[in-house]
Protein backbone atom coordinates (compact mmCIF):
# COMPACT_ATOMS: atom_id res chain seq x y z
CA UNK A 1 0.00 0.00 0.00
CA UNK A 2 1.77 3.10 -0.82
CA UNK A 3 2.01 6.13 1.28
CA UNK A 4 -0.16 9.13 0.77
CA UNK A 5 1.63 12.24 -0.03
CA UNK A 6 0.61 15.65 1.49
CA UNK A 7 2.89 17.68 -0.29
CA UNK A 8 1.55 21.03 -1.47
CA UNK A 9 3.67 22.63 -4.40
CA UNK A 10 4.91 26.26 -4.07
CA UNK A 11 3.10 28.75 -6.13
CA UNK A 12 5.21 29.44 -8.95
CA UNK A 13 7.68 26.80 -10.93
CA UNK A 14 10.89 29.14 -10.53
CA UNK A 15 11.82 28.93 -14.02
CA UNK A 16 11.38 32.40 -14.44
CA UNK A 17 12.11 35.82 -13.28
CA UNK A 18 8.74 36.97 -12.83
CA UNK A 19 8.21 33.23 -10.59
CA UNK A 20 11.38 34.45 -8.32
CA UNK A 21 9.79 37.95 -7.60
CA UNK A 22 6.58 36.51 -7.14
CA UNK A 23 7.73 34.15 -4.26
CA UNK A 24 10.09 36.58 -2.59
CA UNK A 25 7.08 39.99 -2.87
CA UNK A 26 4.97 37.63 -0.96
CA UNK A 27 7.59 37.04 1.55
CA UNK A 28 8.66 40.59 2.11
CA UNK A 29 4.69 41.91 2.26
CA UNK A 30 3.53 39.31 4.75
CA UNK A 31 6.54 40.24 7.19
CA UNK A 32 5.76 43.57 6.57
CA UNK A 33 2.04 43.65 6.83
CA UNK A 34 2.49 41.93 10.00
CA UNK A 35 5.18 43.82 11.44
CA UNK A 36 3.06 46.78 10.94
CA UNK A 37 -0.26 45.44 11.42
CA UNK A 38 1.28 43.98 14.49
CA UNK A 39 2.33 47.31 16.12
CA UNK A 40 -0.70 49.15 15.56
CA UNK A 41 -2.33 46.28 17.59
CA UNK A 42 0.01 46.27 20.68
CA UNK A 43 0.42 50.18 20.60
CA UNK A 44 -3.28 50.55 20.97
CA UNK A 45 -3.61 47.56 23.27
CA UNK A 46 -0.96 48.96 25.55
CA UNK A 47 -2.29 52.78 25.76
CA UNK A 48 -4.98 53.31 28.08
CA UNK A 49 -6.07 56.44 26.33
CA UNK A 50 -6.47 54.79 23.09
CA UNK A 51 -8.53 51.88 24.12
CA UNK A 52 -11.21 54.22 25.36
CA UNK A 53 -11.90 56.32 22.27
CA UNK A 54 -14.67 54.05 19.78
CA UNK A 55 -12.08 54.79 16.94
CA UNK A 56 -9.30 53.19 18.05
CA UNK A 57 -11.33 50.31 18.63
CA UNK A 58 -12.33 50.10 15.41
CA UNK A 59 -8.92 50.28 14.21
CA UNK A 60 -7.61 47.72 16.42
CA UNK A 61 -10.38 45.55 15.19
CA UNK A 62 -8.86 46.19 11.49
CA UNK A 63 -5.33 45.89 12.52
CA UNK A 64 -6.33 42.28 14.21
CA UNK A 65 -7.79 41.17 10.53
CA UNK A 66 -4.76 42.99 9.10
CA UNK A 67 -2.33 41.23 10.98
CA UNK A 68 -3.55 37.70 10.67
CA UNK A 69 -3.69 38.74 6.73
CA UNK A 70 -0.07 38.90 6.54
CA UNK A 71 0.17 36.07 8.26
CA UNK A 72 -2.47 33.85 6.05
CA UNK A 73 -0.07 35.37 3.12
CA UNK A 74 2.97 32.64 4.05
CA UNK A 75 0.24 30.35 2.71
CA UNK A 76 -1.48 31.76 -0.01
CA UNK A 77 1.16 33.17 -1.45
CA UNK A 78 4.08 30.75 -1.13
CA UNK A 79 1.92 27.89 -2.33
CA UNK A 80 -0.12 26.28 -4.77
CA UNK A 81 -3.73 27.37 -3.47
CA UNK A 82 -7.05 27.95 -5.17
CA UNK A 83 -10.01 28.96 -3.34
CA UNK A 84 -13.49 28.98 -5.11
CA UNK A 85 -15.34 26.35 -6.68
CA UNK A 86 -13.18 24.34 -7.89
CA UNK A 87 -11.00 24.65 -4.96
CA UNK A 88 -7.15 23.28 -4.44
CA UNK A 89 -5.25 23.28 -1.48
CA UNK A 90 -7.79 25.76 -0.29
CA UNK A 91 -8.79 27.18 3.42
CA UNK A 92 -12.53 26.88 2.55
CA UNK A 93 -12.52 30.80 2.11
CA UNK A 94 -11.13 30.70 5.90
CA UNK A 95 -7.99 32.92 5.21
CA UNK A 96 -9.58 35.57 2.75
CA UNK A 97 -12.34 36.18 4.72
CA UNK A 98 -10.08 38.25 7.05
CA UNK A 99 -10.94 41.12 4.53
CA UNK A 100 -14.44 40.46 4.84
CA UNK A 101 -14.48 41.46 8.29
CA UNK A 102 -12.93 44.62 7.51
CA UNK A 103 -15.39 45.40 4.92
CA UNK A 104 -18.15 45.37 7.61
CA UNK A 105 -15.54 47.31 10.50
CA UNK A 106 -14.79 50.24 7.93
CA UNK A 107 -18.96 50.32 7.64
CA UNK A 108 -19.32 50.55 11.26
CA UNK A 109 -16.46 53.04 11.68
CA UNK A 110 -17.73 55.55 9.12
CA UNK A 111 -21.54 55.41 11.25
CA UNK A 112 -19.66 55.56 14.04
CA UNK A 113 -17.94 58.83 12.94
CA UNK A 114 -20.87 60.19 11.40
CA UNK A 115 -22.87 60.23 14.61
CA UNK A 116 -19.80 61.70 16.66
CA UNK A 117 -19.62 64.56 14.19
CA UNK A 118 -23.37 64.86 13.31
CA UNK A 119 -25.08 64.06 16.40
CA UNK A 120 -23.06 64.23 19.52
CA UNK A 121 -25.72 63.68 21.85
CA UNK A 122 -27.03 60.91 20.83
CA UNK A 123 -23.55 59.73 20.18
CA UNK A 124 -22.46 60.13 23.58
CA UNK A 125 -25.40 58.69 25.31
CA UNK A 126 -25.85 55.82 23.15
CA UNK A 127 -23.01 54.54 21.46
CA UNK A 128 -20.61 53.38 24.28
CA UNK A 129 -17.03 51.53 24.18
CA UNK A 130 -19.26 48.02 25.11
CA UNK A 131 -21.20 48.75 22.02
CA UNK A 132 -18.58 49.58 19.72
CA UNK A 133 -16.66 46.13 21.01
CA UNK A 134 -19.92 44.09 20.03
CA UNK A 135 -20.09 46.08 16.69
CA UNK A 136 -16.54 44.42 15.88
CA UNK A 137 -17.33 40.89 17.64
CA UNK A 138 -20.08 41.65 14.97
CA UNK A 139 -18.43 41.60 12.39
CA UNK A 140 -16.35 38.25 13.47
CA UNK A 141 -19.47 36.70 14.04
CA UNK A 142 -21.11 37.06 11.12
CA UNK A 143 -18.28 36.56 8.64
CA UNK A 144 -17.53 33.33 10.23
CA UNK A 145 -20.55 31.79 10.78
CA UNK A 146 -21.68 32.37 6.83
CA UNK A 147 -18.73 30.86 5.86
CA UNK A 148 -19.07 27.87 8.62
CA UNK A 149 -23.09 27.45 6.92
CA UNK A 150 -21.25 27.55 3.53
CA UNK A 151 -18.60 25.43 3.75
CA UNK A 152 -21.33 22.48 5.37
CA UNK A 153 -23.83 22.81 2.58
CA UNK A 154 -23.90 21.32 -0.88
CA UNK A 155 -21.80 22.50 -3.51
CA UNK A 156 -24.87 23.72 -5.36
CA UNK A 157 -26.34 25.11 -2.20
CA UNK A 158 -23.06 26.31 -1.56
CA UNK A 159 -22.86 28.33 -4.65
CA UNK A 160 -26.28 30.04 -4.69
CA UNK A 161 -25.58 30.85 -0.53
CA UNK A 162 -21.82 32.34 -2.25
CA UNK A 163 -24.04 34.53 -4.83
CA UNK A 164 -26.26 35.84 -1.42
CA UNK A 165 -23.35 37.10 0.08
CA UNK A 166 -21.78 38.89 -3.32
CA UNK A 167 -25.42 40.79 -3.36
CA UNK A 168 -24.76 41.45 0.20
CA UNK A 169 -21.39 43.01 -0.35
CA UNK A 170 -22.95 45.23 -3.16
CA UNK A 171 -25.28 46.96 -0.67
CA UNK A 172 -22.20 46.97 2.12
CA UNK A 173 -20.07 49.05 -0.66
CA UNK A 174 -23.29 51.48 -1.58
CA UNK A 175 -23.46 51.93 1.56
CA UNK A 176 -19.51 52.64 1.99
CA UNK A 177 -19.70 54.91 -1.15
CA UNK A 178 -22.78 57.44 0.16
CA UNK A 179 -21.26 57.29 4.09
CA UNK A 180 -17.74 58.27 2.38
CA UNK A 181 -19.26 61.22 0.54
CA UNK A 182 -21.63 61.70 3.36
CA UNK A 183 -18.13 62.12 5.94
CA UNK A 184 -16.26 64.00 3.05
CA UNK A 185 -18.89 67.18 3.28
CA UNK A 186 -19.22 67.31 6.86
CA UNK A 187 -15.34 67.50 7.47
CA UNK A 188 -15.38 70.33 4.43
CA UNK A 189 -18.46 72.37 5.37
CA UNK A 190 -19.69 71.76 9.33
CA UNK A 191 -16.31 71.30 11.14
CA UNK A 192 -15.18 74.33 8.86
CA UNK A 193 -17.56 76.70 10.85
CA UNK A 194 -16.92 75.62 14.11
CA UNK A 195 -14.46 77.48 16.15
CA UNK A 196 -10.87 76.49 16.11
CA UNK A 197 -10.64 74.02 19.30
CA UNK A 198 -8.50 70.61 20.11
CA UNK A 199 -11.90 68.74 19.76
CA UNK A 200 -12.58 70.32 16.15
CA UNK A 201 -9.26 69.22 15.38
CA UNK A 202 -9.70 65.72 16.75
CA UNK A 203 -13.28 65.11 14.47
CA UNK A 204 -11.60 66.85 11.49
CA UNK A 205 -8.52 64.24 12.29
CA UNK A 206 -10.71 61.56 12.57
CA UNK A 207 -12.90 62.03 9.62
CA UNK A 208 -10.45 62.59 7.18
CA UNK A 209 -8.72 59.55 8.56
CA UNK A 210 -11.26 57.21 7.70
CA UNK A 211 -12.61 58.87 4.30
CA UNK A 212 -8.89 58.38 3.18
CA UNK A 213 -8.85 55.23 4.39
CA UNK A 214 -11.90 53.62 3.11
CA UNK A 215 -11.20 55.48 -0.36
CA UNK A 216 -7.90 53.22 -0.18
CA UNK A 217 -9.58 50.03 0.79
CA UNK A 218 -12.20 50.37 -1.70
CA UNK A 219 -9.90 51.27 -4.87
CA UNK A 220 -7.66 48.01 -3.74
CA UNK A 221 -10.13 45.63 -2.92
CA UNK A 222 -13.04 46.69 -5.79
CA UNK A 223 -11.31 45.09 -9.03
CA UNK A 224 -11.54 41.96 -7.39
CA UNK A 225 -15.07 42.23 -5.95
CA UNK A 226 -15.97 43.35 -9.46
CA UNK A 227 -13.92 40.40 -11.14
CA UNK A 228 -15.91 37.64 -8.61
CA UNK A 229 -19.49 38.92 -9.32
CA UNK A 230 -18.41 38.85 -13.31
CA UNK A 231 -17.55 35.49 -12.56
CA UNK A 232 -20.86 34.76 -11.08
CA UNK A 233 -23.26 36.63 -13.53
CA UNK A 234 -21.76 35.03 -16.66
CA UNK A 235 -18.78 32.92 -18.29
CA UNK A 236 -16.31 36.15 -18.41
CA UNK A 237 -13.66 37.27 -15.79
CA UNK A 238 -10.35 36.74 -15.25
CA UNK A 239 -9.31 33.72 -13.67
CA UNK A 240 -5.79 33.01 -11.73
CA UNK A 241 -3.58 29.86 -11.65
CA UNK A 242 -3.57 30.57 -8.14
CA UNK A 243 -3.97 33.00 -5.01
CA UNK A 244 -0.41 33.86 -5.51
CA UNK A 245 -0.76 35.15 -9.00
CA UNK A 246 -4.00 36.63 -8.48
CA UNK A 247 -3.47 40.21 -9.20
CA UNK A 248 -6.60 41.36 -7.98
CA UNK A 249 -6.33 39.29 -4.81
CA UNK A 250 -2.64 40.62 -4.29
CA UNK A 251 -4.51 44.38 -4.61
CA UNK A 252 -7.06 44.15 -1.93
CA UNK A 253 -4.82 41.77 0.45
CA UNK A 254 -2.07 45.01 0.14
CA UNK A 255 -4.87 46.46 2.42
CA UNK A 256 -3.04 44.66 5.23
CA UNK A 257 -0.20 46.99 4.53
CA UNK A 258 -1.94 50.10 3.71
CA UNK A 259 -4.67 50.33 6.22
CA UNK A 260 -2.16 50.09 9.29
CA UNK A 261 -0.02 52.38 7.56
CA UNK A 262 -2.56 55.58 7.02
CA UNK A 263 -3.15 54.78 10.82
CA UNK A 264 -0.06 55.48 11.21
CA UNK A 265 0.45 58.21 8.95
CA UNK A 266 -2.89 59.98 10.06
CA UNK A 267 -3.03 59.49 13.91
CA UNK A 268 -0.17 61.48 16.13
CA UNK A 269 -1.45 59.73 18.86
CA UNK A 270 -0.96 56.38 17.48
CA UNK A 271 2.15 56.91 15.87
CA UNK A 272 3.66 58.53 19.41
CA UNK A 273 2.10 55.00 21.15
CA UNK A 274 3.07 52.59 18.60
CA UNK A 275 6.76 54.33 19.02
CA UNK A 276 6.92 54.31 22.25
CA UNK A 277 5.46 50.88 23.54
CA UNK A 278 6.70 49.03 20.09
CA UNK A 279 9.72 49.69 17.74
CA UNK A 280 11.73 52.07 20.79
CA UNK A 281 11.54 48.97 22.82
CA UNK A 282 12.70 46.87 20.12
CA UNK A 283 15.00 49.26 19.01
CA UNK A 284 16.65 49.42 22.28
CA UNK A 285 17.14 45.83 22.82
CA UNK A 286 18.43 45.30 19.61
CA UNK A 287 20.70 48.56 20.75
CA UNK A 288 21.86 46.61 24.20
CA UNK A 289 22.01 43.02 22.66
CA UNK A 290 24.46 44.86 19.33
CA UNK A 291 26.99 46.38 22.80
CA UNK A 292 26.81 43.56 24.30
CA UNK A 293 27.98 41.01 21.45
CA UNK A 294 30.45 43.72 20.11
CA UNK A 295 31.92 44.51 23.98
CA UNK A 296 32.37 41.03 24.31
CA UNK A 297 34.34 40.53 20.66
CA UNK A 298 36.58 43.53 21.75
CA UNK A 299 37.52 42.18 25.15
CA UNK A 300 39.34 39.47 24.48
CA UNK A 301 41.53 41.28 21.88
CA UNK A 302 41.87 44.58 24.09
CA UNK A 303 43.67 41.29 26.73
CA UNK A 304 45.78 40.66 23.81
CA UNK A 305 47.31 43.93 23.60
CA UNK A 306 47.86 43.84 26.95
CA UNK A 307 49.58 40.49 27.25
CA UNK A 308 51.49 41.57 24.25
CA UNK A 309 52.33 44.83 26.07
CA UNK A 310 53.80 43.41 28.75
CA UNK A 311 56.11 40.70 27.13
CA UNK A 312 56.92 43.63 25.03
CA UNK A 313 58.77 45.27 28.37
CA UNK A 314 59.50 41.91 29.50
CA UNK A 315 62.16 41.19 27.13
Amino acid sequence: MSGLNFTIPFSVDFTSTGDFFIFIYHIVFATCAALLAGSVVLGILCTRALRQQNRFIFMLNTSISDTLTGFSVYYLGLFDVQEGYPSRNSTFYILPSFLGVNVMTFLFAQFDRYLAVGHPFFYNRFITRWFVIACCVFCWVYTYLILTIQNVLPVAQAVKLSAFGVMTLQIIVVLKVLMTIKLYIIAKHQLGREAPSPERDSKKESLRLIVFVVICFLSLWCPSFVNIMVRYLSNGGLRFRNEATNAFAIMARFNALSTPALYIWGSPALRTAVWSTVWRRVCTLCHNRTTRVFSMNMKPAKDRVLSISQSSRDM
